[in-house]
């Protein structure tokens, strides 16, 4: 098995945790698996960078010296929001050359910046996507996942995601059983799917002004099987159905309906993934009425049958 180079970029305002939490997961899989891994850190000059917590890391080297590795990983973090010209630059030259380019967070934005993300469809921080499509309209920003592979290319949400993606990446490079074994030790108990959204239907929808709406909000979350038809939902707010779905829309940015399916998706994700409860029963209990509905939903969202969701996503028992 040839022995894969990973470089990590470092900067000023650099994220901590996007810059370790790969790396712990890569150095697990060596110690799983030794030889599979070389791990290095690098900065434009070699020199000390401080992250924008307070912590202060050494890199290994400069750029300049770090060669062409095979995955290069670009963290995010206050620094990418107006990244160094010189690590854009050395990006810019180095980037094609690499067999694997990785971003977590913000990272996206120097890949972006040194034209390595054109005509990709790429993800990353929720509250920076429309920033980085405006900015970059050659790049497709996909807001949704936590993480989004595209060819080479491999992008990832805020912190916690890019674990995600790197577990990923690891059960790739080596298999699943490696994979599993760096994430229990982590005590992340099995890795996420990419397609998974990167918040709750709750988080992703504001929350109504209006008591009546904000009512029907919780009523939904707390009853995903039961009828939430527009006319039913309006009727508990005491609004027309057409002023109901307009009122609800501008004050939640959601239609009702839109808001109902993320929250029953949720709903039915929590089930397979904390139960053991059957594919029928899940879609009893999350309003879908059978499991083929309950399939075109997570198929259609998701991009995976439920039954396969939960084989990927829930903790393997203890023994």
């Amino acid at each position: 098995m040839a022995q894969r180079t990973v470089l990590l970029t470092v900067f000023d305002g650099v994220q901590s945790l996007d810059v370790t939490g790969p790396m712990e997961v890569f150095a697990g899989a060596e110690l799983h698996t030794p030889g599979s891994y070389r791990i290095r850190t690098a900065s434009v000059d070699g020199g000390p960078v401080r992250t924008s917590s307070g912590l202060t890391l050494v890199p290994d080297g400069s750029l300049a010296r770090a060669g062409d590795p095979h995955t290069l990983l670009v963290p995010g973090g206050q620094g990418t929001r107006d990244p160094d010209p010189r690590l854009v630059e050395w990006l810019r030259a180095h980037g094609p050359r690499a067999p694997r380019l990785v971003s977590v967070c913000t990272g996206a934005v120097p890949l972006a910046r040194a034209g390595l993300l054109d005509g990709r469809r790429v993800t990353t921080h929720w509250a920076y996507c429309e920033k980085l499509a405006r900015d970059h309209p050659a790049v497709r920003v996909d807001p949704d996942p936590i993480f989004v592979r595209d060819g080479h290319v491999a992008t990832s949400a805020g912190v916690t995601a890019g674990i995600d993606l790197t577990l990923a990446l690891v059960e790739e490079d080596l298999g699943r059983e490696a994979a599993l074994t760096v994430a229990r030790h982590l005590v992340v108990f099995l890795r996420r799917p990419g397609s998974q959204a990167q918040f709750s239907a709750q988080l992703a929808a504001q929350t109504a002004r209006r008591e009546p709406l904000r009512d029907v909000q919780q009523w939904i979350t707390e009853h995903p099987d039961g009828d939430l038809g527009v006319e039913a939902l309006a009727a508990r707010a005491a609004l027309s159905p057409r002023h109901f779905a307009r009122a609800f829309q501008a004050e939640t940015g959601m239609t009702p309906g839109r808001y109902v399916d993320r929250v029953r998706l949720e709903h039915a994700r929590r089930l397979l993934e904390d139960t053991t409860d059957g594919v029928e029963q899940v879609a009893r209990a999350s309003g879908y009425g059978t499991p083929e509905a309950m399939r075109r939903a997570f198929l259609r969202t998701l991009g995976t049958a439920p039954a396969e969701y939960r084989r990927r996503f829930r903790p393997a028992p203890v023994s």
